[in-house]
């Protein structure tokens, strides 16, 4: 998979998770994509949400990995 089919597959990912997440007063921002780690932004009441950490891995990584199976992980950058 090419670099440009990583990110429109993480930014799908991303599309498909972001309602969830405004649905609470939140949001997501792709930082960047560095040797199969994505670096994301959590923003909104998810900054502050005490769950936060157990959405970013089994919301946004999980959903991440099944359109993009090549990312290892996923992190909030702060």
């Amino acid at each position: 998979m090419t670099a440009q089919e990583t990110l429109d597959n993480v930014e799908k990912a991303l599309e498909e998770i972001r309602p969830f997440l405004m649905s609470d007063g939140g949001n997501i921002k792709l930082l960047s994509i560095e040797d199969a780690i994505v670096k994301v932004q959590l923003e909104g009441a998810c900054t502050g949400c005490s769950v936060n950490q157990m959405t970013l891995k089994n919301g946004v990584e999980a959903t991440i990995k099944k359109y993009a199976p090549q990312i290892e992980e996923v992190i909030n950058v702060a």
